[in-house]
């Protein structure tokens, strides 16, 4: 079997997915992605495509040691998110010929299903309380909110207060029972970091995600000294190479490798045993489509010491189209109780709706980040 053709679809709300074709009729999905950057990865995977047609797809070690090895320069958001997803959709080939999920061929499942959360309020979160209500009641035990709008180096009394008083709201609303992360999107720096991890410990959030941007990983340290909050970072890191200082300095107690950014379903397996042996907590990021969902469900079926899975279904980005509109089986991502089980189909276990992904695609997206300002007219982090 070799690798024949590719294509790739940029569809809404801001996703690009990518079909591997091979000459025996198995094909595979990935979704290989930055956010905000859609057509800059495009370019990247159809680089990296042409070394792959005409290979074999089994050999996915190698095309990925290849794919980033390859080139002088290496790494970085745009070359490991168009690797992800290629390595994705090999993958998917792979299990698709053996007639097995991912996860078994990644060493078989150990956990019988995955805990999922679901993300209230919105960049500017507001009524969470009364969302953060609907999802207990839809089953979620845990929920995600972002913590703050943006904020300053030292900002006034008055944003403190309001990001505190949102958590606070949720913690009223739900009770005690259901688990709150608290993200802040890396908008706030260190000064307000400490300060706002002591003030919120009395709620008792499950993690505050980046309380400080990634390029400030030494802040982390004397942010830990402030608080006993479990600390979350590593959207924005990629490879196991990314993760080596942050597990070496011991400061992040869950890290969330992001299964099409920071380098495909393999190398977070490898991050992920990484991970466990620094007594780290893993919770896959994924605020993306059903292809990236797939894949880290696979991750989380083999790896242990995975905590819980971010998932986008209903997430504030997904208007007009969401994860499960690409699906013919769209039952594999059916929650129960706040868990979802193991996908037991071959390969990623997605059945992509193609004619769907076209339609879309013929339609497209330009999503592109905020760019969000201080009153001062200085950038503000988003």
């Amino acid at each position: 079997m070799n690798i024949r053709s590719f294509r790739l679809y940029k569809v809404p709300p801001r996703w690009l997915f990518l079909k591997i074709e091979t000459d025996s009729g198995i094909d595979g999905w990935g979704e290989p992605i930055v956010e905000g950057r859609a057509d800059t990865v495009a370019a990247c995977v159809k680089e990296l495509m042409a070394y792959l047609i005409g290979k074999n797809p089994f050999a996915i070690e190698d095309h990925w040691q290849v794919m980033y090895r390859g080139g002088f320069y290496r790494g970085g958001p745009v070359l490991c998110s168009a690797m992800s997803g290629i390595e994705q959709a090999l993958w998917d080939i792979k299990g698709k010929h053996y007639g097995m999920p991912v996860y078994e061929m990644l060493g078989g499942a150990a956990r019988e299903r995955v805990r999922v959360y679901s993300w209230i309020g919105g960049d500017r979160p507001s009524d969470v309380a009364a969302a953060a209500k609907r999802k207990q009641a839809e089953g979620f035990t845990a929920i995600k909110m972002n913590g703050a709008e943006e904020m300053h180096y030292i900002d006034t009394t008055s944003r403190l207060d309001a990001a505190i008083e949102r958590v606070a709201l949720v913690r009223a609303a739900v009770g005690k029972d259901m688990e709150i992360g608290v993200d802040f999107h890396g908008r706030v720096h260190r000064a307000m970091a400490k300060v706002l991890a002591r003030e919120l410990e009395p709620f008792r959030p499950m993690f505050i995600e980046e309380p400080v941007l990634p390029e400030h990983g030494e802040a982390l340290r004397e942010l830990a000294r402030h608080t006993s909050i479990p600390i979350a970072t590593g959207e924005r890191l990629y490879t196991r190479w990314g993760f080596k200082q942050l597990l070496a300095d011991g400061y992040a107690d869950i890290i969330q490798p992001d299964l099409s950014h920071a380098g495909g379903i393999l190398e977070c397996r490898k991050i992920a045993a990484m991970a466990e042996a620094y007594d780290v907590a893993v919770a896959p990021h994924c605020p993306l489509g059903p292809i990236a969902l797939a894949s880290c469900l696979h991750l989380d079926a083999c790896s242990p010491n995975v905590l819980i899975q971010e998932q986008s279904l209903g997430m504030h980005y997904n208007e007009g189209c969401d994860l499960l509109d690409y699906l013919r089986n769209p039952a594999i991502f059916a929650y129960k109780d706040g868990y979802v089980g193991l996908i037991d189909r071959p390969g990623l276990g997605v059945d992509i709706d193609e004619a769907k992904v076209k339609q879309m695609a013929a339609v497209g997206h330009d999503w592109r980040s905020p760019v969000w300002r201080h009153a001062d007219g200085t950038i503000a982090e988003w």
